[in-house]
């Protein structure tokens, strides 16, 4: 049986507070935002990571990369970020409503391989796990925010940047980093 296990960079952006925007936002409308904002994050992304899955209000970005450049990710994730925001302000003006969505990000590293399914894709590992559970944290204190795991801060080249000095730092976790407090 052939395998593709690999080393590599997960990348999980996940919309806050999706749960009560689709419940309290018509269907034809929310499907119409929520695939505006996905698509743009698609586009910012400029096929620097490949797509796993699209579920909800969440793509499963990856990278296979055993070296990867914390400042090369940390540009893009600042990038999707305002793409999101300005695309949510010309959708609030567009639609005459008030979008309460923000833009979290989870950044994972480790091994996973790839296996497919007819025309589907599909990633597993012990490091995909990982990345999912970090979405559900309860650490962050704001709704904004990019969690850089142990493991991507450990195989990432973060040296090629000062650290950040207003990063929430978890030891059990990674770093946490505000969108609030970072130009």
């Amino acid at each position: 049986m052939k395998t593709n296990i690999q080393e590599g960079v997960i990348l999980i952006p996940d919309f806050s507070g999706f749960t009560e925007f689709v419940f309290n936002t018509k269907l034809y409308t929310g499907e119409y935002i929520v695939r505006e904002l996905l698509s743009t994050l698609i586009d910012v992304n400029g096929r620097y990571f490949e797509i796993s899955e699209i579920e909800g209000d969440a793509i499963l970005f990856y990278r296979y990369d055993k070296h990867p450049s914390y400042r090369n990710i940390s540009g893009i994730l600042q990038k999707m970020r305002n793409a999101f925001n300005k695309k949510i302000k010309e959708l609030s003006m567009s639609l005459s409503i008030n979008i309460d969505l923000s833009l979290k990000f989870i950044v994972h590293y480790g091994t996973f391989s790839q296996y497919q399914i007819g025309d589907f894709r599909k990633l597993y590992g012990k490091t995909i796990v990982e990345a999912h559970q970090f979405l559900k944290n309860g650490l962050a204190e704001q709704p904004s925010y990019a969690l850089y795991s142990n493991s991507f801060l450990e195989n990432s080249r973060k040296q090629e940047v000062d650290s950040n000095k207003d990063a929430l730092r978890q030891e059990e976790v990674g770093e946490i980093h505000y969108f609030e407090s970072i130009s």
